[in-house]
């Protein structure tokens, strides 16, 4: 068979790459070496983790807040089995759908391991030890990342765990050490918090998502330690062993000296690598780095001119909705358009509660960089909606610059700001000023009033409500 475009991955780039094609009318293909579409954003990351945050938020709010609202209940407990029967319904229905959207666009479907023959010709070795050869003018590699380890944290995926693993336990640890205080171990240190788990979070760097804002950092810190989680900054974990029922990790502290931490499970969040392997890489002309990155030019093409690459392959930030921009991006510069991606407004979240949601410069990176700017907040305790539902924490960040007053970063901790942070994304690919945000209505009462509250207060320290 010979296409116009081969794409190796289905994960959120390669499948909405593929469907890009399809309706730009290319003859397409996808290869996906697992049974199900998605790749681990729909199976094992994105989608399974947002079920369990939900889930874990509901038991938390019943068991903290419910009688405030005047809601009684009695006998409340954590049924972890069907929480996670419920996550996967929500993985097969998301999955089923985009093996609908194959369907519907006439893109061809093909599982197992994809490998160059040559730079036209990709190999897939099915599960059944058969194999299939077929050939494209243009190939997409799309094949994402795996979990990040360590010789001294030794993954056994019983004891010590990685984020898949977490997905998936039988009982609600009694206390769940996390190795990263990133984005993902936030998240999940925040579920098994919620319900009911000690948790503790060794962290190399000094704070809390270390790559966001620093004041993202602090304030999550202050949320999830309400939890009762423990916090260990600037410690390195030397060694992690699997006693049997219980794990055993070493640590060294910034003051040189040597502690210990036990409990039932380690989960093992220290980043993610891109996933290479078996691509045969070589044949095509091709190479990765040290890291396992693969080198494109500014319209993704790799040094082999017909062979593109995405995603948590390439170079950038290691998220689903980048991802998608590139697989659509690829898809029209085949066919000849000029799409473009500003990277800098693509934006970052952490589904914790309150969730955290980012984009533009941090205040560290305008330091940095020698931008002048200023600055404006609001907290979401002085807001009429975030006190009806007792959501009072985080607040809203913006940066500007100090002489256009164009807005440079928004940054947000509180109730919806995954999405609260769309309007930011818009209002920064306008070019907008914290003046043009804060002339804008807002409806009363809602949780984006607190942006527009921290765009006045950019504006000569104009804040209405506080």
């Amino acid at each position: 068979m010979e296409y116009d475009v081969i794409v190796i991955g289905s994960g959120p780039g390669g499948y909405t790459g593929a469907i890009r094609c399809a309706q730009l009318g290319l003859k397409t293909a996808i290869i996906e070496k697992y049974p199900t579409l998605g790749g681990t954003c729909l199976n094992v990351g994105c989608i399974p983790s947002k079920a369990m945050l939900d889930s874990s938020e509901h038991f938390y709010n019943a068991a903290h807040t419910f009688a405030e609202h005047g809601i009684q209940l009695a006998d409340l407990k954590v049924d972890l089995n069907q929480m996670v029967v419920r996550k996967q319904g929500v993985v097969d229905q998301t999955t089923k759908g985009v093996a609908f959207l194959m369907k519907k666009n006439k893109i061809d479907e093909i599982h197992g391991v994809g490998s160059f023959v040559d730079p036209h010709t990709i190999k897939i070795s099915k599960a059944d030890g058969s194999e299939q050869t077929i050939t494209g003018k243009n190939i997409v590699i799309a094949t994402g990342s795996k979990p990040l380890s360590f010789p001294s944290m030794p993954i056994d995926k019983k004891r010590v765990i990685t984020s898949t693993e977490a997905l998936t336990l039988e009982q609600v640890p009694k206390h769940l050490i996390i190795i990263g205080a990133g984005v993902i171990g936030a998240e999940l240190g925040s579920v098994y918090a919620r319900l009911g788990a000690k948790v503790s979070f060794v962290e190399f760097a000094d704070a809390m998502i270390p790559t966001m804002d620093r004041t993202m950092g602090k304030e999550l810190q202050k949320a999830i330690k309400k939890l009762g989680a423990d916090f260990y900054f600037n410690h390195k974990v030397t060694s992690v062993e699997n006693k049997g029922e219980e794990v055993v990790v070493n640590i060294d502290t910034p003051k040189g000296q040597q502690m210990t931490l036990t409990g039932d499970y380690c989960l093992v969040s220290v980043g993610r690598r891109p996933y290479t392997d078996g691509l045969n890489l070589e044949a095509a002309g091709l190479s990765a780095d040290s890291r396992g990155k693969i080198d494109v030019d500014n319209h993704l093409r790799t040094k082999v001119p017909h062979i593109y690459a995405l995603g948590d392959v390439i170079r950038g930030a290691m998220l689903a909705h980048k991802a998608e921009e590139e697989g659509v991006f690829i898809a029209e510069t085949i066919v000849g358009q000029k799409p473009h991606i500003n990277y800098k407004l693509i934006p970052n979240v952490v589904y914790t509660w309150p969730e955290v949601a980012a984009v533009g410069y941090t205040e560290e990176e305008l330091k940095q960089e020698g931008i002048p700017y200023k600055t404006g907040s609001f907290p979401f305790k002085a807001l009429g909606r975030a006190r009806a539902s007792m959501d009072i924490d985080g607040l809203v960040k913006v940066l500007a610059h100090k002489e256009t007053d164009e807005l440079l970063g928004v940054h947000i901790i509180g109730p919806r700001a995954a999405d609260m942070i769309a309007e930011a994304v818009v209002a920064m690919e306008f070019r907008a000023s914290a003046e043009d945000v804060s002339r804008m209505s807002h409806a009363h009462p809602t949780y984006t009033e607190a942006f527009k509250e921290a765009c006045l207060a950019a504006t000569d320290n104009r804040s209405i409500n506080m």
